[in-house]
């Protein structure tokens, strides 16, 4: 996904021997499909040696000891935003210290009006106003910058530019008070039976659809796929989708799902996996790598709610659970 996505993602690594981790598995889908298998059979969970699937665990272990950190100490942590502007209608926003401001910031080392960001396009345009004003933007003082969706740093203060087609600005500060409702994160233990490579079997009139979000936005995607896989003895289709909107990788695929643990034990809004890509064509598709969208831990973010195709009757119990942050 976007930006939006502060991805937790597992680090992989190497297998016994040196062997890259990818290489055991795109063999073991060769061999299915080549004793007759196809795209539309069920996937079942990728046969992993111990030594395999202990490294798979330790990854696992260090990735969400990383994730814990990040939301408790980072700058940009989720914990950290304290404030969002929506451009709604408006292709400016004016940023200061001022309580005219469209963005007001409380902190004396801004001006009164310190900048003005513009959308344009799938960028943005953020231009210093005051004389004395300047921003960071790649870590350089600035006054004029064409950006990506990205971030730009005031004062103490660093605010994200935020497009998904329905752009605004998410303001983050390291002394945000949310950081003292910090009380770690919460997951199934790894389970490798739900660790699975399969093809996407590709959506042959892949027209733009709309996925809703958790702000009442119509966000654009399209439908690339399908994954089917055997969870638990139970064919489950996954729907796989790549949303419309600037940062996203054109290559990518998201899969946004509930299942019979979201909203006892999960996150009420669901969870999202993003499978990975192999050399061969095939998909890594990890549901111990499911992780919460923003929306579970801040109610500045704009996160897409799953599709009724992706709401499965099954208990997917593996990847992130509810840590109860968000009354969303």
């Amino acid at each position: 996904m976007s930006r939006d996505r502060q991805l937790r993602r597992i680090r992989r690594p190497s297998l016994p021997g040196g062997a890259p981790w990818r290489a055991p598995l795109a063999l073991a889908v060769g061999l299915m499909l080549a004793a007759g298998g196809s795209a539309a059979t069920p996937a079942r969970p990728v046969r992993l040696s111990s030594g395999q699937a202990d490294s798979l665990r330790a990854a696992s272990v260090a990735a969400r000891a990383d994730a814990e950190k990040t939301l408790r100490e980072s700058p940009t942590s989720y914990l950290a935003a304290v404030a969002r502007t929506d451009f709604g209608e408006r292709t400016s926003l004016v940023v200061g210290h001022a309580a005219d401001c469209d963005l007001r910031v409380d902190d004396p080392e801004l001006a009164d009006h310190h900048l003005r960001v513009t959308v344009t396009g799938d960028s943005f345009h953020v231009v210093a106003l005051d004389d004395t004003a300047h921003f960071l933007a790649r870590g350089a003082p600035v006054r004029d910058a064409r950006l990506p969706p990205s971030f730009v740093r005031v004062g103490r203060f660093t605010i994200r530019l935020s497009h998904q087609r329905f752009p605004a600005l998410i303001v983050f500060d390291p002394k945000s008070p949310h950081f003292a409702s910090y009380h770690g994160l919460d997951w199934f233990p790894y389970d490798p039976d739900y660790r699975f490579v399969a093809r996407l079997t590709p959506n042959r009139h892949a027209d733009t659809t709309i996925i809703m979000s958790t702000r009442g936005n119509a966000r654009r995607a399209v439908l690339a796929g399908w994954f089917e896989l055997l969870v638990q003895g139970t064919p489950v289709r996954l729907e796989a989708h790549r949303l419309l909107e600037p940062g996203v990788d054109e290559r990518s695929v998201s899969v946004f799902f509930r299942d019979a643990t979201t909203g006892h034990g999960t996150y009420g809004v669901g969870r999202y996996v993003d499978p990975e890509r192999l050399a061969d064509g095939t998909w890594v598709v990890d549901l111990n790598d499911a992780y919460n969208p923003a929306c579970a831990t801040s109610p500045y973010y704009n996160c897409p709610i799953p599709s009724k195709a992706n709401t499965l009757k099954i208990a997917i119990r593996a990847g992130e659970k509810d840590s109860h942050y968000s009354s969303h």
